[in-house]
């Protein structure tokens, strides 16, 4: 048995002797990574600085794509398919979709978190050095739960921190460049089009125990194609937001708080409960996923800074009437 499952098995030791005192705090952490902290950008952009909520998208996306087509080529197996011995904590296991190597969750901190720390840095040196600590107790929640390696967890963070400086240099010289921008545009397009080709065709090991195949490839795609879809909902969404809308935030707007809440909550429910029963089932685990998380991209990046331009103005027209 290899060094890093060791270290798993040294961890479950761990869980097992403390009664799982502490499962749920880092299910609670890691959770938090993928299922709430990605709207943060969204709320950014809506709200408080739209060239900033654009790097954050930006970063995010262009992540999740890279990190699904290093998962799609490497194709490591997660340590209890690897080990029998390693029995991940309450119910993580089913959250950890696709393959092992690198971590998602990892990734989604470290780039969520990490730029929320180079924003802070020389403003709230406390909340950025918060940041820092999360991503790293994010990322050790992986290896806590036994859903990952401590190989996959570095690689992950690295991956986040590379893409963070890489979009920041890149976002410095081309922001108020509307040519550059729909040349990035065009090449990212095409980019997620060859994505998708690739995983698509690809080979993937079959591997079978006992006549049962121990990793089904078509299930390990679907993250790929929720990537390749948000990616394209920005890049769209962008590029008709540029041209076409020119969304400024309505600054000490009151209605702005309450618009964001409710822009939020419409994107967790379609996300979460409306998506998962129409457009997935109808469409399939990749084509469905990868629609449904263009269609939500396409309305947070489009579609409500159309309503919160509207609904502010009419509000202040209505309070300036009074």
């Amino acid at each position: 048995m290899g060094f890093d499952l060791q270290y798993l098995l040294f961890l479950q030791n761990l869980r097992e002797s403390t009664g799982g005192l502490f499962d749920e705090f880092f299910n609670a952490l890691s959770k938090f990574a993928v299922d709430l902290l990605p709207f943060l950008p969204f709320i950014i952009y809506w709200c408080v600085n739209k060239r900033l909520g654009y790097r954050f998208m930006a970063t995010a996306w262009i992540g999740e794509v890279l990190n699904g087509v290093i998962k799609l080529s490497v194709c490591a197996y997660r340590p209890w398919i690897r080990s029998d011995s390693i029995v991940p904590a309450g119910d993580s296991k089913v959250a950890a979709t696709g393959y092992s190597f690198p971590s998602g969750h990892t990734l989604a901190a470290t780039m969520h978190y990490g730029n929320t720390a180079v924003w802070q840095w020389s403003k709230r040196k406390w909340l950025s050095i918060t940041c820092v600590v999360l991503i790293l107790l994010t990322g050790f929640s992986r290896n806590f739960l036994g859903v990952h390696t401590p190989q996959d967890v570095l690689v992950g963070m690295t991956e986040g921190i590379v893409l963070i400086v890489l979009v920041g240099i890149i976002e410095k010289r081309v922001y108020n460049n509307d040519k550059a921008l729909d040349i990035l545009t065009l090449v990212g397009i095409l980019v997620t089009v060859g994505v998708i080709l690739y995983i698509t065709l690809k080979p993937y090991p079959m591997d079978y125990v006992d006549g049962k195949l121990l990793v089904d490839p078509q299930k390990m795609m679907n993250d790929s194609f929720k990537a390749c879809g948000g990616f394209l909902g920005f890049l769209i969404g962008s590029f008709i937001e540029r041209h076409f809308i020119r969304y400024e935030i309505p600054q000490g707007s009151s209605a702005l708080p309450v618009l964001a809440c409710v822009g939020f909550a419409l994107m967790f429910a379609w996300k979460e409960l409306l998506a998962p029963a129409t457009i997935v089932p109808w469409l399939g685990g990749h084509w469905g996923n990868m629609l449904a998380r263009f269609l939500m991209v396409l309305f947070a990046v489009v579609i409500w800074p159309l309503v919160i331009r509207k609904t502010c103005t009419a509000n202040t027209k209505a309070t300036q009437t009074a």
